[in-house]
């Protein structure tokens, strides 16, 4: 018998790990990777989509060009999940496997923060950096807040990144004047991993006028006034939001999580369910919620898996271990490269901005949809 492999999510985690698995075993193995979307798209993306660089069509990779051996991958929404019994109930029916991978990313919990309303005053979703991106050409100069609500948040180096993307579009449209950025963070620097990252984007920041406000959360947003944590609150002609996360309502629901995410084994992935894994962002590592650690621990739970099924000893560890592109604003791109788990702290080297960066980053995407979707 084929051994059943339900893997929940087709983002970078379930991606890379069908990928692995079909790749090593082919049709002997029964793989089903499940997402409720119909395209994956990467985060990064969006901030191409918010300041019109590109469209939204333009960044959507259709799940249809998606096409593996021994993997199907299934448009369903999950309804409910039994982490005990490894069986999924979604709209079209129940799923049972023999092994399961949760890797449903992060959710955004809006109601924790009134008056941030999802797919309208934040940029996270792809319905909301669409919106946002319909408004920009209305802007005529003003109070710009770009403001987190929670930590822990997906790619932490993105708020940043807006800020300076903002920058450089008010400059384009001779609006720097007349504008006033600030982010609001609940972090204490832009990047804490990596001192250098966070020097060099501060450092950005008073070039270019920004005002950076640390350990510091938007508490609710109420017309043109963003209140904060500490009680203070700053007038906001435009509002970029970063909503808190979470895991999905069905994960939570299932029992599998604490303090809204899963907690696993950071170097197996292993949650507290014998052959139940956790990937990716909801998965509490101790890492970044970003692709490239999801890509990460995605490798080392199907390596894991193809050694158990061929009947080796299951040695992969999980890196925490991963490379960041940072938009620095005139089409100039950083990388910091940081490493969470291998030594007694996280620590992280940094690569200044440069044009030359920007060929990387447009590998780093263009690599991974040729080996996901063969485009």
């Amino acid at each position: 018998m084929k051994k059943k492999i339900l893997i929940l999510g087709a983002g970078f985690g379930g991606l890379e790990m069908s990928t692995m698995l079909s790749e090593a075993l082919g049709d002997s193995i029964d793989v089903t990777l499940i997402d409720k979307s119909d395209s994956f798209v990467f985060g990064y993306a969006k901030l191409d989509m918010l300041f019109g660089r590109t469209s939204e069509a333009g960044i959507r990779n259709s799940y249809a060009s998606f096409s593996k051996p021994g993997v199907k991958l299934l448009r369903e929404t999950i309804t409910g999940i039994d982490a005990e019994a490894k069986r999924v109930t979604t709209t079209a029916g129940v799923h049972e496997a023999d092994i399961l991978v949760v890797a449903l990313g992060a959710d955004y919990d809006v109601s924790s923060t009134p008056g941030v309303v999802l797919g309208v005053n934040e940029f996270y979703s792809v319905p909301g950096a669409a919106h946002m991106a319909k408004l920009l050409p209305d802007f005529q100069g003003g109070d710009v807040v770009v403001g987190i609500c929670g930590a822990p948040y997906k790619c932490p180096p993105a708020p940043a990144e807006c800020a300076l993307m903002m920058h450089d579009y008010v400059t384009a449209r001779g609006l720097a004047d007349k504008t006033r950025i600030t982010l609001v963070n609940p972090l204490p620097s832009p990047v804490p991993p990596s001192p250098d990252t966070s020097k060099a984007i501060m450092a950005a920041f008073f070039e270019r006028g920004i005002t950076f406000i640390p350990n510091t959360r938007v508490a609710s947003v109420e017309g043109k006034t963003v209140h904060l944590d500490n009680g203070t609150s700053l007038p906001c002609d435009l509002f970029l939001g970063v909503p808190k996360n979470r895991a999905a309502d069905v994960v939570i629901a299932a029992g599998l999580t604490e303090g809204g995410w899963v907690p696993v084994d950071p170097l197996t992935l292993q949650t507290r369910y014998p052959g139940v894994y956790a990937v990716g962002d909801l998965a509490n590592t101790g890492v970044p919620k970003a692709g490239v650690y999801a890509e990460g621990a995605a490798r080392t739970v199907a390596t894991n898996i193809i050694s158990q099924l061929r009947g080796e000893p299951e040695t992969a560890r999980n890196p925490g271990a991963g490379s960041c592109y940072i938009e620095f604003g005139a089409n100039r791109i950083a990388r910091v490269d940081v490493d969470f788990l291998s030594g007694p702290k996280p620590f992280g080297t940094f690569h200044g901005a440069s044009e030359a960066l920007r060929v990387d980053k447009e590998h780093f995407g263009s690599s991974r949809r040729a080996r996901w979707f063969g485009l």
